[in-house]
């Protein structure tokens, strides 16, 4: 049988014999049960090695943090960061506007400040004030200018400025070009007063 004992029929010295045998081998295996009793599981990967599996618990928890975070950070891109922005502030505003009273008078700062900013198609006034601020603004960021003398002409009839000081370091060729072309306007001049003479 599974337990050990003889099947059929047996004598009662032959069973007590085997149950003598059996209390025997209990007791040479409780130390054992005992031991194994509190004992933790040993796992083993492929190579035979002892895993942790605190270690690989701690490890998988950081990967499934670094992953979400990721994930979230893809999210908020994915929605987008100015969208983000602009709704954040939406939400600002309309906390701001829920602290004010409930009716706005004709003194409310924040109402009159919002009505001027608002652009109205076919407002007059629109147009003159966008070109006075961009003349305010490139006044204010204008360039070094050239003072000096009077530079050398070149084709693009560009003044020295601070990206260039004036000073000509070609090879001769806008001078030639400017020279012929005075010479064919000259010959031109010329062959016009000939050919008119007569008259």
């Amino acid at each position: 049988m599974f337990s050990g004992v003889k099947a059929g029929l047996v004598s009662a010295d032959v069973l007590r014999r085997e149950q003598q045998e059996l209390r025997r081998h209990e007791r040479s295996n409780k130390h054992l049960e005992e031991e194994s009793r509190h004992s933790e599981t040993v796992f083993r990967d492929k190579t035979g090695r002892k895993r942790d599996l605190a270690q690989e618990r701690l490890e998988q928890r950081q990967k499934a943090e670094a992953k979400s975070e990721r994930d979230e950070q893809y999210a908020k891109w994915g929605r987008g960061l100015a969208q983000g922005r602009q709704q954040q502030q939406n939400v600002e505003d309309a906390i701001k506007e829920m602290q004010k009273p409930l009716a706005r008078y004709i003194d409310d700062q924040d109402l009159d400040r919002m009505l001027r900013e608002q652009e109205r198609e076919g407002d007059p006034m629109a147009d003159f004030i966008k070109k006075r601020k961009a003349k305010e603004n490139k006044e204010k960021k204008e360039k070094p200018r050239y003072k000096g003398p009077a530079p050398p002409l070149n084709r693009f009839n560009i003044w020295p400025g601070h990206r260039w000081d004036g000073v000509d370091r070609s090879n001769g060729f806008e001078q030639q070009r400017f020279a012929r072309i005075a010479n064919k306007k000259a010959v031109q001049e010329l062959a016009y007063k000939w050919s008119v003479e007569d008259m």
